[in-house]
């Protein structure tokens, strides 16, 4: 087993962290503060062909997969800029797409994707479904047509205003025999007649932000199906395998930008007779965050690795998500400890970071969720909820 990092992981890290260090946490905080995405450095990173590394090559992109997906995103927020919709355009809509996408639907999507231009949100979330996506209300139902009317509403839809279409999870019937939801994927363009949006007004000021979204009977063709009707839920797991290392990728990023951030400065500042960073109390928790950190960049690597290859990732992708989202905040919370009043000040930016890493305890999936699943599926025990 070879655990050295291959020479082109190396390269890649190398020139992402050359864009995004140009940006850094000072345009992430002020992005988040206004609300406005990062495009300049979406834009960027796309042209230079990183955004769409796991796009085929014949679309335009990098021929590569999940795992170099997430090198690009965990040094992306290794430089103070974890860019969530990576989690949703670069790795649920291009899995899905270069899965299941009918030749056409990939010929008239990837190549955007692979280069930045277009983006793709992702909508399963409801207010009364939340983590059941059995209960979800949002239905497409076929009209005489042939042509889908999806009505309904999804909750805490990321960029959908940045968008050119939403992937969007449905009800198109239910299994007679397990009382479960048949579900279906369609792609909506973000601009079809009965499609609209509001914000959610959110206190973590992150640059791409959050709303409600409502179908009023909107209709799309049977070509925007991914996958059959009714078949949706093989197509789902292969976008929500990759959204949870993806959001790994990012968590494992924002922790090592705080500890890096708190070892420089307990070694430079000096209250008393030594650096703060010769005292124990300061440095073990940094130390077990960095600990936490890498093992989760361990977990998330294998996940990828494992998906690449098409082999069952379920597990893996769950316990990196929860590893990293904890060692996330683990390592945030110890760097404003050893910062001190400054790990509160705008100037030493790791509040708004401290909102990602928070987040990515609650979604894709929180970690209550991710602690049900390896209970069943890998321990045995009963299913309880």
């Amino acid at each position: 087993m070879d655990f050295s990092e291959p020479e082109e992981y190396v390269e890649l890290r190398a020139a992402v962290r050359g864009i995004a260090a140009r940006y850094g946490i000072s345009a992430y905080a002020a992005h988040g503060r206004s609300g406005e995405a990062l495009t300049a450095l979406w834009r960027e990173l796309g042209e230079a062909g990183f955004l769409g590394v796991n796009v085929p090559e014949e679309y335009g992109g990098g021929g590569a997969g999940l795992s170099e997906l997430a090198v690009v995103a965990e040094e992306v927020a290794a430089a103070g800029c974890p860019l969530l919709l990576m989690l949703v355009s670069s790795a649920i809509g291009v899995e899905v797409l270069r899965r299941h996408g009918t030749p056409e639907q990939r010929g008239a999507w990837l190549p955007g994707l692979a280069d930045g231009s277009t983006l793709l949100a992702f909508a399963v979330t409801e207010p009364d479904a939340g983590s059941n996506t059995h209960r979800l209300r949002t239905t497409a139902t076929q009209a005489a047509d042939g042509t889908f009317r999806i009505s309904g509403g999804k909750y805490y839809i990321s960029g959908i205003d940045q968008a050119a279409a939403v992937l969007t999870v449905c009800r198109t019937g239910t299994d007679q025999t397990s009382d479960r939801a048949d579900l279906s994927l369609f792609l909506v363009p973000t601009d079809a007649p009965g499609l609209s949006w509001t914000p959610i007004e959110m206190d973590a000021h992150l640059p791409d932000r959050q709303f409600t979204v409502h179908f009023d009977d909107v209709a799309v063709d049977a070509a925007a199906a991914i996958g059959p009707v009714g078949g949706g839920w093989r197509p789902l797991f292969d976008g929500l395998n990759p959204e949870r290392v993806i959001a790994a990728a990012l968590a494992v990023g924002i922790g090592r930008y705080a500890v890096d951030a708190a070892a420089r400065y307990v070694r430079d500042r000096s209250v008393w007779r030594s650096a703060l960073g010769t005292h124990q109390a300061v440095s073990h928790p940094l130390a077990r965050a960095r600990i936490a950190v890498d093992l989760a960049g361990l977990m998330t690597a294998k996940a990828a690795w494992l998906h690449d290859r098409s082999e069952p990732a379920g597990e893996a992708a769950n316990m990196a998500k929860y590893a990293a989202a904890e060692a996330a905040g683990q390592a945030i919370d110890a760097a404003i400890q050893a910062h001190g009043g400054n790990g509160l000040s705008a100037d030493f930016g790791l509040i708004p970071l401290w909102g990602m890493a928070r987040l990515l305890r609650i979604a894709p999936v929180n970690s209550e969720m991710v602690l049900n699943h390896i209970a069943q599926h890998t321990l045995g025990l009963p299913r309880s909820y």
